[in-house]
């Protein structure tokens, strides 16, 4: 039998790998270094390491393993050990468990706090083990839904961008998802289907299917009342705006980064930008300096209510007072707009940084 779902996991292994370092050379027979696939036991990750095992030796990598234990359920450890077990079958070493505690917050929800301590987990064990890359099984259809989420939480074009393939972790670190991108498509149902190729018995985490999460209800409810609605095809769909998405958003950012080092000067208390040169950008990257400014230099995530406040001083400046954002004050003086670290809450605060500050807690 054609195994022609296990052949597009390890295309798509093989593929990810020779982007990021190059094909292996015929003659060069040394390991070019250590893989760690980030595994959970189910379809997607199993699949993963099974591509992940066959490709990367013949990449000239050395591949093994994480997984990763929540603790969010009563069995979870078993789990864990299980798919550690699978991954030791096929071939994969090192092969290591971490078990982590998940707190949830009001700021933070339980998703975003699993997400947080896995991926602390992964970076931990990869520099422990003197790892290059995590690999995480993130298929097509994970990026439909991601795409589909920052659509509703209405964050711009970079949250539309969805899941990169590639993320720098740490120095010499990187994360790579396969899946994402690959050329044709991997789906969930690839993953699922190249499994039953490979003889794997995946395990169904109950989280998947539990309505509480935001996730869930977009990938049971939302996405299949848009295939039904507007025919087959939404999830590639909204996989091609990603990708586009993401070429925008990196092309912003080159922009960015060279407009910043030409306008950006260090003030007295804070960082200073010549209003003059914001005024001569079009707002898409008016908006996008603010934005760098105050997350690299305070790491605070405007909103877009904020980020239209500041753009005011440059845009329609009238005299008014400082504008108070997260963690920041900005003011116009003379033909500069400065950004000063804020302690402590604002003595006074208008309607407009009133609204700000509720729709920056609604999209946190």
């Amino acid at each position: 039998m054609l195994q022609t779902a296990l052949l597009a996991t390890r295309r798509a292994v093989r593929e990810a790998l020779r982007a990021e370092y190059g094909a292996a050379g015929p003659g060069d027979g040394a390991d070019r270094g250590l893989l760690l696939v980030a595994l959970s036991g189910g379809a997607d990750s199993l699949a993963l390491a099974a591509a992940a095992a066959f490709t990367a030796p013949r990449e000239r990598f050395s591949a093994g393993a994480v997984v990763v234990d929540h603790g969010l359920q009563t069995d979870s450890a078993v789990v864990a050990d299980r798919a550690a077990d699978q991954a030791r079958q096929l071939g994969l070493a090192p092969v290591v468990v971490r078990r982590v505690a998940v707190s949830a917050s009001a700021a933070r929800g339980p998703e975003a706090a699993a997400r947080e301590a896995r991926y602390a987990a992964l970076a931990s064990a990869a520099r422990e083990l003197g790892a290059i890359a995590i690999l995480t099984a993130h298929t097509r259809d994970d990026q439909a839904e991601q795409v589909l989420l920052g659509v509703a939480r209405g964050s711009g074009a970079r949250s539309l961008a969805g899941i990169p393939p590639r993320r720098a972790l740490d120095t010499g670190l990187v994360a790579l998802r396969p899946f994402v991108g690959a050329e044709p498509a991997v789906t969930r149902a690839t993953t699922e289907a190249a499994c039953h190729e490979a003889g794997l018995d995946a395990w169904e985490d109950p989280q998947n299917s539990d309505p509480a999460y935001t996730r869930v209800r977009v990938r049971n409810t939302v996405l299949p009342l848009l295939e039904r609605e507007l025919g087959p095809g939404v999830a590639a769909a909204l996989a091609r705006t990603a990708d586009l998405a993401r070429e925008d958003a990196e092309a912003f950012d080159a922009m960015i980064t060279e407009q910043i080092e030409e306008i950006v000067e260090h003030a007295e208390a804070g960082i200073a930008v010549s209003a003059g040169a914001l005024a001569a950008n079009p707002a898409a990257l008016r908006h996008r300096i603010i934005r760098r400014v105050a997350e690299a230099e305070f790491g605070s995530e405007l909103s877009r209510e904020h980020t239209l406040a500041i753009a005011a001083l440059v845009t329609h400046w009238r005299g008014q007072g400082t504008i108070e954002v997260p963690g920041i004050t900005v003011a116009r003086v003379g033909g500069r707009i400065e950004f000063t670290r804020r302690v402590g809450s604002p003595r006074r605060s208008g309607p407009r940084a009133d609204v700000a500050d509720d729709l920056s807690a609604m999209e946190e």
